[in-house]
């Protein structure tokens, strides 16, 4: 850091396991990528392709090379994977990992219905190639889980070989673990955390509100993510206690 403070939360250090910022790229140029790895890259431990956008990305290639240069991992986004199931290509989605040189893949089903032993079937296959990161919940806001099914789902995706669950909520935030509204479904997220570890799930946060209300709840290290690149120093900040939100929040409790 660039001076001294006092009674500042303690920062997991990368590459870390919890406290993870996950970043969603939606169409970054290699340019805008260098900006923001030159003043966020050390914020940032792993970096989501948003949805299917590296199908249609002309430079995918040396996109992937500045961010593995930076020590910061890519994955696709799940509704890629969805893309090549649905159309029985899981074969060719493997070969596809490999020829990026990718290490992380997710596996997702808010955008088609997958059977969920099915679904763990794809976790473990693929948990064999690469590190898996999983999804849990749907895009559709009218599909609402009672919160015996995510624990049920999330319990069973772990075991699959998950290394990581998302909670998902799309990229606006307002689906899934959130109302429609944007406000956190805090049973929902309390139950969760009666049997599921904490620092195994990644909460999708994309609106300021949520992360200042899952850092309050969790602390500094919370796992948040489809954080958008210009929110990556805010965030930090958030996470810090040094930004009006969570100021107070710490100050009085290290």
């Amino acid at each position: 850091m660039n001076f001294d403070l006092e009674k500042i939360p303690f920062r997991t250090s990368k590459p870390r396991q919890n406290g993870l910022t996950m970043v969603m790229d939606k169409g970054l140029s290699v340019r805008e990528i260098e900006n923001l790895i030159e003043v966020a890259g050390p914020h940032i431990d792993i970096v989501k392709l948003g949805w299917a956008t590296s199908y249609v990305t002309p430079n995918l290639s040396e996109k992937l090379k500045v961010y593995k240069n930076a020590g910061i991992p890519v994955y696709f986004g799940g509704t890629l994977f969805e893309a090549f199931v649905i159309r029985n290509q899981f074969d060719d989605y493997r070969r596809v990992l490999d020829k990026y040189g990718l290490q992380f893949a997710e596996v997702s089903d808010g955008s088609i219905e997958i059977p969920h032993d099915e679904k763990c079937e794809y976790i473990s296959k693929l948990s064999s190639q690469v590190t898996v990161i999983s999804e849990v919940g749907s895009k559709d806001a009218q599909k609402i889980f009672a919160p015996y099914k995510w624990i049920k789902m999330m319990t069973a995706e772990l075991e699959a070989g998950s290394w990581k669950l998302i909670a998902e909520s799309r990229e606006s935030g307002n689906v899934g673990i959130y109302r429609d509204s944007g406000e956190v479904r805090e049973g929902l997220v309390d139950e969760i955390l009666t049997q599921i570890p904490e620092e195994k799930i990644i909460w999708e946060a994309p609106q300021k509100g949520q992360q200042v209300w899952f850092i309050k709840l969790l602390g500094a290290n919370v796992n948040l993510g489809n954080i958008a690149p210009a929110e990556v120093i805010p965030l930090e900040t958030i996470r810090l206690g040094l930004r009006g939100d969570t100021f107070n929040h710490f100050i009085n409790t290290i």
